[in-house]
Formats: C-alpha cells, sequence, structure tokens
C-alpha cells in the first residue's frame, strides 16, 4: 500500500509529519485528507490573521505534493 506524509503550513511555519500513512489508493488518501482538515477548521479559522494563508497538503513516498487544501484570509478593500 502506498505510504503518505501530512504536511502543514502556515505562515513562515511548515511542519510535516515524521511518519507516513498507509492509504490503499489516492482516494482513501483524499477522503482522510479532507476528514482531517474539515476536523481543524473551525480552530485554524479563529486564529488565522489577515492576509494569511494555511494548507495541508498530502505528499507521497518522495514527499511531493499529491492534494492540498487551502485557507486564504485576504483583505479586499
Amino acid at each position: 500500500m502506498p505510504l503518505y506524509f501530512f504536511r502543514i503550513r502556515n505562515g513562515n511555519y511548515s511542519g510535516c509529519a515524521d511518519q507516513a500513512t498507509e492509504f490503499a489508493d489516492r482516494n482513501s488518501a483524499w477522503k482522510e485528507m479532507t476528514n482531517v482538515c474539515a476536523d481543524m477548521t473551525a480552530g485554524i479559522a479563529r486564529k488565522l490573521q489577515e492576509n494569511s494563508e494555511w494548507h495541508m497538503e498530502l505528499l507521497d513516498e518522495a514527499k511531493e505534493p499529491v492534494f492540498r487544501i487551502r485557507i486564504v484570509a485576504e483583505t479586499l478593500d
């Protein structure tokens, strides 16, 4: 089964999981990523600064991005 890593970026902070997670296929990996992100969203939104960005990536075994979910806070004036 393929191995994947989660990475979160928030401003200058970037952290990648040391341990890989196995998923049966890309669809299973996507489903888990969206579930994890959904669980974290409220906490992220409460702490988000103006004009900032948070994102979660799912990386393959070579630690290359496969999927990315972004939350962007923009001032539009």
